[in-house]
């Protein structure tokens, strides 16, 4: 007798045919047929029936079957026939003779070919199926069934029972009434077998008719249709499950395994459709994230577009005003319009270059936006808008220097001006007067002593008529927005003085006329002169002297000593507005002497991190998404900073001797850090991507990154062709130049001139992965499609959920074959398509 041994640590509950090996168990330990006890009647005469339908569904193949199992496996022909059948192999001749050692031995050349397929028999001898031990020919025949026919069944990496259960509980679980949890009391009502043939044969049961009242109807429905159009033959008595409180479950797992492989055309169509479902969600995915860049690069593009000639628009504002609210509106832009649009660029290149990981992970050409939407055509455009903008600010704030000049020349014209107007009023009539006339000698050299000292006086106002002249000819120059009325103050003010001059002469030449007229008159009364001498002279002098001090000095003074307190009241103001600027430039150096060098030192920081990160990805992200958020909550000094520049500008203040850090510097400063940390997280992202698909270790990511620092020879990140050949060299690649041209364009396929390190990985990795092709694509298609060179959009809608059937249909082009039925389309180019280059 052939006996093997039970293994040490067995359970007394385990059965003798425990399967291992290749095939994992096959049953629960608990559930185990037990040799020990004794089977119940039920069961016995279920597994008789069932196994021997089973051995006869596969020995009639073979042109013979068996009526009672435990006589006609005795002498091990039938049972040694059947493996054959069941596994498409032969085995050893088996012994002609009928002795009983010849049974024996044909008996263990069957049992010695089942344990060749890893399965281990316990407690199952030659001697006892030649004997015709019934427990002992069921126990063998069930191993056979678990090897041969539920071994194989693996849904989601399960084990054969749970595979073929949880087969079963997907398939029917759309079903009303129907609840598989197990292999016995679940398939009582027939319920569970009706769904099982309409889910993948509709039209051989009416489902909807059914009830759960009338399980042997079920059951013979089931059975009926099953042995007409699936060949399983009937295993089963309705009668019999509906009566035994628990079927047995070897004898329901085994029909039930029978419809399985029925049915392995639809499940190799669902594998197929899975696949292909699974390729198109790639692609879908891949697309969506196409058609999101493509409309970000739009909208940053056309924003771009439309924000230029705003910013090219040099033309002046006539006021101070107005060109401060074009001030304000420029700082709207910097402060509340602009941010968004950097984060969007940021973002930008942070989904292209996920997109391109992703591309490269699943092995499809890398992703070429429209014309004029690469990732360069936006930074060149980024560039240009700020050079136009850097522009458009020094314009700004040049332009309000110059009207802030004009404003201060303005009023200093207007000043200049009203004092001359001032001193000119009535001096026109003065001149006119023929005062003259009726004067006398005396009068007459009196008036022209005084009109010598208006004369002096006049010269003395030539020099403020030449000022303002200037001050109007600078206006002029400097485009002042009311030219016109201060030219025509000028040009009054300059009429007026030249006409002021010929009076002036005019009165001097008709004084000197009258004065010689009035001398000749005086030598006549000379006499009575001689007499009258000392009462003239002290009356001329008198007159005189009193004339002289009520025009030159009494007046002029009193003027002066008016302007004295107005002057010093202005020049105090002054130094009030000035020390107050003062206060601003330190209190916005304050600032700046802090952040300029905090940003610096963390645009550092973040350097070394993307250059020498260490610990697990994990570990990294969470490093650097603190690091993220402690710049972040940094804003808040930022926006302070912009509060104090704006007082400064609104003080018309553009100069800071405390501080070499701008307004400017710092913005630049910043939107150069968030960037900087935002794409070296983007960087990590990509590397967990790849570490996901390509399965590498976080000791072969430590590796690649030491060895791609060690020849990053900027420490930038990048590293340049000749730095990449003697990194590969380093690492036994043998290049020639061929070879490395054709590597350049696989790591660089803009041709920027750099290796970045995501590229890098890509290159060391692009093996390792499995991923699908579009040959396994065609073959899924092939199979949905019944083996036929075309598909059609009913045979898509009936296999693939709905929004991946349509999908094919919109994106299928039709067949162009012979043989095809109006609106066939053709798989094969589609499959092909998928891996080819976007149309986007």
């Amino acid at each position: 007798m052939m006996m093997v041994m039970q293994p040490e640590g067995l359970g007394a509950r385990e059965g003798p045919f425990a399967g291992s090996g290749g095939g994992g168990e096959y049953m629960e330990q608990e559930e185990d047929w037990d040799r020990d006890l004794l089977l119940d009647p039920a069961w016995e005469k279920q597994q008789r029936k069932t196994f021997t339908a089973w051995c006869n569904s596969h020995l009639r193949k073979a042109g013979t079957q068996i009526e009672n199992i435990e006589d006609d496996f005795r002498n091990g022909l039938k049972l040694m026939l059947l493996l054959e059948v069941i596994s498409g192999e032969r085995l050893p001749r088996p012994d002609k003779g009928k002795m009983r050692f010849h049974k024996i031995a044909n008996v263990n050349k069957a049992l010695d070919f089942i344990a060749s397929k890893g399965v281990k028999l316990v407690s199952i001898g030659a001697e006892e199926i030649v004997d015709g031990n019934l427990k002992m020919t069921l126990g063998m025949i069930w191993t056979i069934i678990l090897r041969f026919a539920i071994q194989d069944i693996s849904v989601e990496e399960t084990s054969a029972k749970e595979g073929l259960l949880l087969w079963c509980q997907r398939k029917t679980a759309p079903y009303r009434n129907v609840n598989v949890q197990n292999f016995h009391t679940s398939w009582k009502d027939g319920l569970a077998l009706c769904a099982l043939i309409h889910r993948h044969r509709p039209d051989l049961i009416d489902y909807a008719k059914l009830r759960k009242d009338d399980p042997i109807g079920n059951l013979n429905t089931a059975f009926e249709v099953a042995e007409k159009y699936l060949d399983i033959p009937k295993m089963l008595d309705a009668e019999d499950i509906v009566n035994t409180p628990k079927p047995d479950e070897k004898a329901i797992m085994t029909y039930v395994s029978c419809f399985y492989h029925a049915f392995a055309g639809a499940e190799q169509a669902e594998t197929a459709a899975n696949r292909i479902c699974k390729v198109l969600a790639v692609n879908q995915e891949n697309e969506k994230l196409m058609e999101e860049y493509e409309k970000l690069a739009s909208e940053l593009l056309e924003w771009i577009r439309r924000t230029i000639p705003w910013l090219e628009n040099r033309v002046g504002e006539p006021s101070m005003s107005a060109m401060q609210r074009k001030l304000e509106d420029f700082r709207d832009y910097r402060r509340l319009h602009k941010p968004p649009r950097v984060q969007e660029k940021c973002q930008l290149e942070i989904n292209f270059n996920t997109l391109q990981t992703k591309l490269r992970l699943s092995h499809r050409p890398a992703f070429m936006p429209s014309e004029g939407k690469l990732v360069s055509d936006i930074a060149n455009a980024w560039r240009g808008l700020e050079q136009v903008e850097k522009g458009y600010e020094d314009w700004l704030l040049s332009e309000i220097r110059r009207l802030q000049r004009l404003q201060h020349l303005a009023e200093k014209f207007r000043q200049k001006a009203s004092l001359h107007e001032a001193w000119t009023r009535g001096k026109e009539e003065m001149l006119s007067q023929r005062d003259y006339d009726s004067a006398s000698l005396q009068e007459v050299r009196a008036l022209l002593r005084r009109h010598e000292a208006f004369e002096s006086d006049l010269a003395a106002h030539q020099d403020r008529v030449e000022h303002i002249a200037a001050l109007a000819q600078e206006l002029n120059e400097l485009d002042y927005h009311e030219a016109a009325s201060v030219n025509s103050r000028c040009q009054a003010i300059c009429d007026q003085w030249d006409n002021l001059g010929t009076l002036t002469q005019k009165r001097r030449d008709a004084l000197e006329r009258m004065e010689k007229l009035l001398e000749t008159i005086d030598q006549l009364q000379l006499e009575f002169a001689r007499r009258a001498a000392p009462f003239n002279n002290w009356l001329d002098g008198a007159v005189e002297d009193l004339q002289d001090v009520w025009l030159v000095h009494s007046v002029e003074e009193t003027q002066v000593r008016k302007l004295v307190p107005s002057r010093d009241q202005t020049l105090q103001e002054e130094l009030a507005r000035q020390q107050v600027n003062e206060r601003l430039r330190r209190q916005f150096a304050a600032q700046a002497n802090a952040i300029g060098p905090w940003i610096q030192a963390k645009v550092e920081e973040v350097g070394r991190l993307a250059a020498g990160l260490a610990g697990s990805l994990e570990e990294q992200m969470a490093g650097l998404r603190q690091q993220e958020q402690n710049i972040i909550n940094y804003k808040t000094n930022i926006d302070r900073l912009e509060g104090d520049h704006q007082l400064l500008q609104e003080s018309l203040v553009f100069d800071n001797k405390h501080t070499v850090y701008s307004m400017e510097h710092i913005r630049v400063g910043w939107e150069q850090l968030l960037t900087s940390i935002a794409r070296t997280i983007n960087e990590v992202e990509n590397q967990v991507l790849t570490r996901d698909a390509k399965g590498l270790s976080q000791e072969q990511l430590n590796e690649f990154r030491a060895s791609f620092n060690h020849f990053d020879r900027k420490r930038n990140g990048m590293m340049e062709p000749d730095d990449f050949r003697a990194c590969l060299i380093s690492m036994g690649y043998d290049l020639g130049e061929v070879e490395f041209a054709r590597i350049m364009t696989m790591v660089d396929p803009n041709a920027a001139g750099v290796v970045t390190f995501q590229a890098f990985i890509d290159f060391m990795t692009r093996e390792t992965a499995e991923t699908d092709t579009a040959e396994q694509v065609v073959a899924s298609f092939k199979i949905l499609a019944g083996d036929k060179n075309y598909i059609t959009p009913e045979e898509l809608r009936r296999e693939l959920p709905a929004e991946q059937a349509e999908y094919c249909i919109r994106r299928m082009v039709p067949y162009k074959g012979s043989g095809a039925p109006a609106g066939a389309l053709d798989y094969v180019a589609f499959s092909s398509a998928l891996y080819g280059e976007s149309d986007l």
